[in-house]
């Protein structure tokens, strides 16, 4: 068994302050950077990012977004809301691809991100490293990390969510997600007394 760190679009858009932001996501940051800091095993680290250009609907420019298909400007490609929340920058040297996603579209899944090629996926650069399981963590567990995850799952993946080093957008739907990645085979989904940036609120 070989196995990777996958931490999902932790950017500055998505913690406090952001146009987006998920409370608990700078808790997120920092725990992720805990992780990749400290001694370890995996075989590779790779980040996933939202890097939008004009990814159409997907931004609510008129009207009220829906908060399910359409959602405020965020992560546009090159603002500072798109760049990685300060807490995880000590980690960055330490990642060995970012794949980033959603440039002409909505894009949830780390899967449908490309790596600084341009062309490969995540699951064939996970495969050309001999990769069998995954240890997944990110913003938000009930949008990005719940698609993710169970992308990762159907390519084949083993998924390991890790319980502290999630933060979700609201406890109803942060827990539906958790039910339906545990379905699915994830482990690690049960966030019985873990931190509190498992299952929280937009500002």
């Amino acid at each position: 068994m070989s196995r990777a760190l996958v931490l999902v679009d932790i950017q500055n858009d998505f913690c406090e302050g952001g146009s987006l932001a998920v409370a608990g996501g700078g808790a997120v940051a920092v725990r992720a950077t805990e992780r990749v800091l400290a001694d370890h095993d995996y075989a590779a680290v790779v980040a996933t990012a939202d890097w939008h250009h004009d990814p159409g609907e997907h931004w609510a420019r008129d009207g009220e977004p829906n908060f399910s298909t359409t959602w405020p400007v965020h992560c546009a490609a090159g603002t500072p809301g798109a760049q990685f929340h300060p807490s995880l920058e000590p980690a960055l040297p330490h990642v060995d691809e970012i794949f980033r996603k959603g440039m002409h579209d909505a894009a949830y899944s780390g899967f449908e991100g490309v790596a600084s090629d341009g062309t490969t996926g995540l699951a064939t650069w996970l495969r050309e490293r001999g990769v069998t399981d995954l240890d997944v963590g990110g913003i938000a567990t009930d949008h990005c990390v719940r698609a993710t995850v169970l992308d990762a799952l159907r390519e084949g993946f083993g998924v390991r969510l890790l319980p502290d080093t999630i933060a979700g957008v609201t406890p109803e739907t942060t827990e539906a997600a958790l039910r339906e990645m545990a379905a699915a085979g994830a482990t690690g989904t049960d966030t019985t007394g873990a931190s509190p940036t498992d299952t929280t609120t937009t500002p």
